[in-house]
């Protein structure tokens, strides 16, 4: 009786140990369609809120972050002085697009003046070019290289200018 009990208490702790080793595995890889470092930056062409044209490819040459945000974002709201910060330096040769997920050029337009952010914003109001990269939450930034290719994927809020430059630098940005 009691090696029966014990049997099959080592039955269940191996099933939980697979199920357990399972789970790390596919936890540990990328959701099925989501861009990731390596792959080529889908094209895209679109206008700002100011009117002007905007083609990615005209960015090929130099490092590139791409950022998808909306106004309800409370995580992009909080990053924001920081890419707008970035967006205002010198320091590194980074080109930056942001692209608002779905919202309106009124709603966006009030925020920009209310927030006082000058840099150029991308309307995404059909969510196509979100949809080419795969974004499913926000705030979600894409840091493309000289080579056109996704050097870095960051899913949520980014925190630390220090490490967003370490990032940048790495895709090139010299």
């Amino acid at each position: 009786m009691k090696l029966r009990r014990i049997v099959t208490l080592l039955i269940i702790a191996a099933a939980c140990a697979a199920g357990i080793g399972v789970y790390l595995q596919q936890s540990s890889q990328p959701p099925a369609g989501r861009m990731t470092a390596g792959a080529s930056a889908p094209a895209f062409e679109a206008v700002t809120l100011q009117g002007e044209k905007v083609r990615l490819s005209e960015y090929k040459g130099r490092v590139v972050l791409l950022n998808f945000w909306a106004t309800w974002c409370k995580p992009c709201m909080r990053e924001m002085p920081l890419l707008n910060e970035l967006s205002q330096s010198a320091e590194l040769p980074v080109e930056t697009l942001f692209v608002n997920a779905g919202e309106s050029k009124g709603t966006v337009s009030e925020y920009m003046a209310e927030q006082q952010f000058t840099f150029p914003v991308i309307i995404d109001v059909t969510g196509r070019i979100s949809a080419s990269y795969s974004v499913n939450a926000l705030p979600s930034t894409y840091i493309i290289n000289k080579a056109g290719e996704i050097s870095k994927v960051v899913v949520g809020e980014i925190g630390d200018l220090d490490t967003l430059k370490q990032w940048l630098v790495e895709a090139g940005a010299e």
